[in-house]
């Protein structure tokens, strides 16, 4: 079992930053990508972030230059810094994992539970 524990969302106003967390936890052998993806009320989830094990980053094109993902291997966790929001970053911002939990195991697809980010004056 692999469980993922989000944090770092809240309410902010338009120009501010916020800290997304994410650590994963349980039977762990190695994680390749760690990632971040949002979905808006009424809109389809998308693709924020993503950050491969060696830290090559990949950014969708609305957040370049605002976002930053990083990673803390011995911790298990992905960031996401967020700065300069904007009102239309208001999603649940869900973490997503790729990893293998015995080293003979393919790679698993694991997501948290999301946490809210709401930016509105």
């Amino acid at each position: 079992q692999v469980q993922l524990v989000e944090s770092g969302g809240g309410l902010v106003q338009p120009g501010g930053s916020l800290r997304l967390s994410c650590a994963a936890s349980g039977t762990i052998f190695s994680i390749k990508t760690m990632g971040w993806y949002r979905q808006a009320p009424g809109k389809q989830r998308e693709l924020v972030s993503t950050i491969t094990s060696d830290d090559n980053t990949n950014y969708a094109e609305s957040v370049k230059g605002r976002f930053t993902i990083s990673r803390d291997n011995s911790k298990n966790t992905v960031y996401l810094q967020m700065n300069s929001l904007k009102p239309e970053d208001t999603a649940v911002y869900y973490c997503n994992v790729a990893v293998k939990v015995f080293r003979n195991s393919g790679y698993l697809d694991r997501w948290g539970q999301g946490t809210l980010v709401t930016v509105s004056s």
